[in-house]
Order: C-alpha cells, then sequence, then structure tokens
C-alpha cells in the first residue's frame, strides 16, 4: 500500500523570515534550515527537526510539494531528502515528473480554462482599474494562467477582497489573499485535480495533505486526511470539514507539527499494509 502526502509549501511546510512566528525567547528558539535562497539571500526556512522528518517522509512515500508558486519560483526551493518525482506547480496549472513541466497535463488545463472562465486579460484590466497605488507593490502573472497582486497588507482596504471576489465569481475565478499577495485564480485551476492525476500514476492507495489558504480546501477535501496549520487564510474564517486536523501550533512550529503528523500517518498506513501481507504470506503457507 502506497500513500501520496501532497502538501501546500509555502506558510505550511516553509516559513519567509517574516512568517515564523519566533514568539519564545531568542535562547529557546528552534535552529532553523534555509531551504530557498533568492538574489542570493536566504529567504524560507524549516526547523532541523523538520528537516529530518520531511526527509524521511519523502523516502518513504510519494511525496508531492504542491503549491500556487511558478516552475521558476518552486525550483529556487531544496528541501530535504531526495528531490521528489513528482511536483505540483501553479496551483495545478503545472505538472512536473523529474522536474520538467508535462504538456499534455498542461494543455488539459488550458483547455478546461478557456471553456469555463472570463479570459485573463479581463481579470488584469480589473485589477490595474481597481488597485490603488498607495497599497499595490506588484502586479504578476503566472504561467499565462492567472494573475496576483502584491500589495501593503496594512494598507489594504477591508472591503476590497471582498469586493474583488464578488465581481470575479461569476466569471468564474476564485480569489485568495495569502501574505502580501492577492491572487485571482480559475475555478478550473486547482491542486486536488493534479493530485488525482498524480494518484492515478502512482496506484497510491491513500493520500494525505495539508495547506493554509483558500486555494488549498479543494487538496484538503480530497484527501483521505488532512491538517491545516493554526494560522492563515483558513484559520482566520475557522474552517474545518470531517477529515481535517487542525494544529495548535503556528508559525515555523506548525510546519514542523504537519510534516511529523504526515509521518506518522504515513507510518501507520504502510505498518498496515506489511501485516496485511504477511498475514497473507502467512495463510497461503497453510
Amino acid at each position: 500500500m502506497s500513500v501520496l502526502v501532497a502538501s501546500d509549501l509555502d506558510r505550511t511546510l516553509i516559513y519567509s523570515a517574516a512568517a515564523l512566528g519566533l514568539e519564545m525567547p531568542d535562547a529557546e528558539a528552534p535552529r532553523l534550515l534555509c531551504v530557498e535562497t533568492y538574489g542570493g539571500k536566504p529567504l524560507s526556512y524549516v526547523t532541523e527537526t523538520a528537516a529530518g522528518l520531511l526527509a524521511e517522509l519523502v523516502r518513504t512515500s510519494v511525496f508531492v510539494p504542491t503549491t500556487t508558486r511558478t516552475v521558476e519560483q518552486y525550483r529556487r526551493i531544496r528541501l530535504p531528502g531526495p528531490a521528489p518525482r513528482f511536483a505540483i506547480c501553479a496551483n495545478g496549472g503545472q505538472l512536473l515528473v523529474d522536474g520538467e513541466p508535462d504538456a499534455d497535463w498542461h494543455q488539459r488545463v488550458r483547455g478546461a480554462v478557456d471553456d469555463g472562465c472570463a479570459p485573463l486579460e479581463e481579470v488584469r484590466a480589473h485589477l490595474s482599474a481597481t488597485a490603488d497605488p498607495v497599497w499595490l507593490l506588484k502586479e504578476r502573472v503566472a504561467e499565462e494562467l492567472f494573475a496576483y497582486l502584491v500589495v501593503r497588507r496594512e494598507l489594504l482596504p477591508e472591503g476590497y477582497v471582498k469586493e474583488l471576489t464578488q465581481w470575479a465569481d461569476p466569471r468564474g475565478w476564485t480569489v485568495s489573499l495569502q501574505g502580501r499577495k492577492l491572487y485571482a485564480v480559475p475555478k478550473p485551476l486547482t491542486k486536488s485535480a493534479a493530485v488525482a492525476e498524480i494518484k492515478s500514476r502512482t496506484g497510491a492507495d491513500e493520500v494525505l495533505a495539508a495547506g493554509d489558504s483558500l486555494l488549498d480546501t479543494d487538496l484538503l477535501l480530497a484527501a483521505d486526511h488532512a491538517w491545516r496549520p493554526g494560522h492563515g487564510e483558513l484559520a482566520d474564517i475557522g474552517w474545518s470539514a470531517p477529515q481535517l486536523t487542525v494544529v495548535e501550533e503556528k508559525g515555523v512550529a506548525a510546519g514542523e507539527a504537519i510534516v511529523r503528523a504526515l509521518g506518522e500517518r504515513s507510518s501507520v498506513t504502510w505498518a498496515r499494509a506489511r501485516s496485511q501481507i504477511i498475514r497473507a504470506v502467512s495463510r497461503g503457507r497453510d
């Protein structure tokens, strides 16, 4: 029995300096391992304990990094352990196999987006027209599939996200605010669809998942067991589901708690499968 572990990255497993949430005395802070650099500077971290747990999880399961990042942004990350065979980028728009985009998958996703959603250019135009330079830092397009704004969150008007959501929803788009990034993503562009494709290819028996944002809800709902941290977009609205476990920790400590929980569940599944195989062999001998 094989286990597929699909986990969001930013603010779920890996954390920028601003998101670490180290509220304990400095002398009690955990040792950190840098897993991403940008412009020659360290950018994202995990605890050293989480790094060891993650390396073991990568070796013992079909571990799938599952992110809204572009392929280029994902390739900056160096997770502990062997390189995963599969990775999901662009919120499901890109499926990497041995580090390279699967062209057939990308074409299928683009077709679904084109058929069911307002054009990207319409959404970009609306974002440009409604964004205020007072709080807007950057406008970006990812993989020619979706758009996002980098904002000064403390200056973002309270009602802007709600108004954008109401405008985007009938046009087939989803809105999500994660840290300083405000995403507008086509509804057919989902992490869960890409995970289902990988599950089909690998024959995995059980899916475990973790995430912290609205863009992760489909992923968490599609999993057999799921986890989210005590911080983030889903925590802010108190989102839950029957198969979901909420870890109490926040910040980088939550990342450690989540990877430990994923590893423990994966081990339980593997031990159960091993026991079933042993019993089957024993019955055959009898």
